[in-house]
C-alpha cells in the first residue's frame, strides 16, 4: 500500500519533533528503530499506518518523517548522533524540554543558531535549490520527491491520452499494436498482426507461439464516450473466427459497469479490458510514445564505509 492508495492519518515531522526529544529525555543511548517503534505505540499510530510506504516503496511514511525530524533536532544542536543508527539527547535538548514547550517545530528551531546556519547554507548556495520542509509543509524531503514525481506523472498521462485521441483510429491501432510488442507478447516481428475482413471487428490478433495454437484477439477503440456491453459482447462471439479464448479490448475511453460485468461473468473465455489512463500508464511504463529527459540518482552516507572497527 502507498501514500497514494490512501491518506495516512499520520503526524507530519515536525508534530513528532517534540515527542522524540521527550522519548531520549532519559539520557541514554536509542536505537533509531526503537525510537520509532515506541513513538508508534505512544502516538497510537494503527498498524496500517505503520506499513504505509512512500510512492518510491523504499520506506514507511512513519519512519521517514521521524528521521527528517531527527534531522532537523540534530542540526539544532538538540539530539546527537554519535553512531550509526543511534541518537540521544543533548544538553541543549535538555533546556529546550525544561521550557515545557507545546510544541517543537521549524520555528522553535530558529533560535538555536546551529539551525539557523544549517538553513543559510543551502540558501546561499549557488547550486540549483531542491525544496525542503519549510513552517507550513507538513511534508519532508523525499515526501516532497516522491510527490513531484507522481504529479509529473500524471501530468504526462493526461497528455498522452489527449495526444492518443486526437490521432486517427489506424494510429491508434498501429501504437497498440507497438505496445503490445513493447509489453513482450508475440514470438516474432509478424506475431502480432492485424485483423481480416469478416473477422467481426477484430483488430488484431497476437501469436504467442510458432504454430499459432495460442491466440489473442485484440480490439482498439479510440473513442470518446463509454464502451459498453453491446461492444464487447460482439467481440466475444467474434473470438470464435480466430477460436481464441483469450482477448484484450483497449480504448481510449472508458468502460462501463455493465460491460465490466459482463467479462467477468464470461464461460471459457477471458477478456482484459484495458481504458485509456491505463493504455497511457503502459504507454509510460514501456517506453512507447515518452522520451527520458532526465533521470536522478539518490544516494546516502555509506555508514559502513565510515566503520573503523573494520580495520
Amino acid at each position: 500500500m502507498s501514500l497514494i492508495d490512501r491518506k495516512p492519518a499520520l503526524p507530519d515531522y515536525q508534530a513528532l519533533m517534540l515527542p522524540l526529544l521527550r522519548s531520549l529525555e532519559d539520557g541514554n543511548l536509542h536505537t533509531m528503530r526503537d525510537v520509532t517503534a515506541t513513538l508508534a505505540e505512544t502516538m497510537c499510530i494503527s498498524k496500517e499506518d505503520r506499513v504505509l510506504m512512500l510512492p518510491s516503496g523504499q520506506q514507511t511514511i512513519f519512519a521517514n518523517r521521524v528521521g527528517w525530524a531527527k534531522t532537523y533536532l540534530k542540526n539544532a544542536g538538540l539530539l546527537s548522533n554519535p553512531s550509526r543508527g543511534k541518537v540521544q539527547v543533548t544538553e541543549a535538548g535538555r533546556r529546550a524540554l525544561g521550557q515545557n514547550p507545546e510544541r517543537i517545530d521549524n520555528d522553535f528551531l530558529e533560535q538555536f543558531p546551529s539551525f539557523v546556519e544549517f538553513k543559510c547554507k543551502r540558501s546561499d548556495s549557488d547550486e540549483p535549490q531542491t525544496s525542503t520542509p519549510t513552517s507550513d509543509t507538513p511534508l519532508t524531503p523525499l515526501e516532497l520527491l516522491d510527490s513531484s514525481y507522481q504529479q509529473l506523472i500524471k501530468v504526462t498521462v493526461e497528455d498522452l491520452l489527449t495526444k492518443i485521441k486526437e490521432a486517427s483510429p489506424a494510429f491508434f491501432e498501429r501504437t497498440v499494436v507497438k505496445l503490445l510488442r513493447a509489453m513482450g507478447y508475440g514470438i516474432s516481428g509478424d506475431s502480432v498482426t492485424t485483423g481480416k475482413p469478416g473477422d467481426g471487428g477484430i483488430d488484431g490478433v497476437i501469436r504467442e507461439d510458432k504454430l499459432g495454437l495460442d491466440v489473442v484477439c485484440i480490439q482498439a477503440k479510440r473513442w470518446e464516450g463509454p464502451v459498453g456491453r453491446p461492444v464487447v459482447q460482439g467481440f466475444v462471439g467474434s473470438m470464435d473466427y480466430y477460436k481464441a479464448t483469450k482477448g484484450v479490448i483497449i480504448t481510449t475511453s472508458y468502460f462501463t459497469a455493465d460491460a465490466t460485468e459482463f467479462v467477468s461473468h464470461i464461460q471459457g473465455k477471458r477478456v482484459v479490458l484495458i481504458d485509456g489512463e491505463q493504455v497511457a500508464k503502459l504507454m509510460m511504463a514501456h517506453n512507447v510514445g515518452v522520451t527520458t529527459t532526465k533521470l536522478y540518482e539518490l544516494k546516502e552516507v555509506s555508514h559502513d564505509f565510515f566503520d573503523e572497527d573494520d580495520g
